[in-house]
């Protein structure tokens, strides 16, 4: 356990030393990163620096090489993607993975199929077309219709339908209109509000550290900067390498 988790015992996600290869080629290099109870936590930096690999060694879509991954005080390295659900780990995949012949409802009854609790299904659905008052006009219109935005709330509504404990969001803005990318924000900024735990991967520094509490920067499969995420906004190296500004 990391010398931060032992801290502080409210870690919901802890990695400790992780490294993640594919063939010979080392994509993750030994990284520490862990995400606190109700914490809005962005992981930002280039593409390729490592992000999503970082996800898929995470939820079990990617073998572990080296280092250890705790997960609500246990050790779940290397433990299958399906086990991960139903402890309250969700993840929205970059590309976000909709099912396109099914209908905004459909979707979200999918997203719930690790639950027996059919009443309790059935008022979250509620509550979500609440959240995404977009998906509710649409609730009998099949996924695959709507826009790229309107999919990406679809996405998140769909993973927030298995109750997690953590909400992993892998490029959320990723291919959107700019109206759309700050739609999307402001109801992450929502679902935080709400007190689910969330580690965001983004490639937008500016507005991923503008909405989060704290972040981690990668590069080149390592972390180089981690800090309060309005100390990282400030920062030159970050300003220079990733909001196009002079340092």
């Amino acid at each position: 356990m990391s010398a931060a988790a032992r801290d502080n015992p409210n870690a919901v996600l802890d990695l400790v030393k992780v490294e993640i290869a594919y063939g010979g080629i080392q994509a993750v290099k030994g990284i520490d990163l862990h995400v606190d109870r109700g914490e809005l936590v962005c992981l930002i930096g280039t593409n390729g620096a490592g992000k999503t690999t970082t996800l898929k060694g995470i939820t079990g879509l990617q073998p572990v090489k080296a280092g250890t991954i705790r997960y609500a005080g246990e050790n779940v390295t290397g433990r299958p993607s399906f086990e991960l659900v139903r402890k309250g780990l969700a993840m929205v995949p970059e590309g976000r993975g909709v099912f396109g012949a099914l209908t905004i409802e459909e979707n979200l009854t999918m997203g719930a199929y690790v639950r027996n609790d059919d009443a309790a299904v059935r008022e979250d659905v509620e509550r979500l077309y609440g959240l995404f008052p977009r998906l509710k006009e649409r609730r009998k219109q099949t996924a695959g219709t709507l826009s790229g935005g309107e999919q990406q709330m679809l996405a998140m509504a769909r993973a927030l339908m298995s109750r997690p404990k953590l909400l992993l969001l892998d490029e959320p803005s990723m291919g959107l209109a700019p109206l759309m990318v700050q739609k999307v924000f402001e109801t992450v900024m929502k679902v935080s509000g709400e007190g689910v735990t969330i580690l965001l991967i983004e490639q937008n520094a500016k507005l991923a550290l503008e909405v989060s509490h704290r972040g981690y920067v990668m590069e080149s499969g390592q972390i180089t900067l981690s800090g309060p995420a309005k100390t990282l906004l400030h920062d030159p190296a970050v300003r220079a390498a990733y909001l196009g500004e002079g340092a």
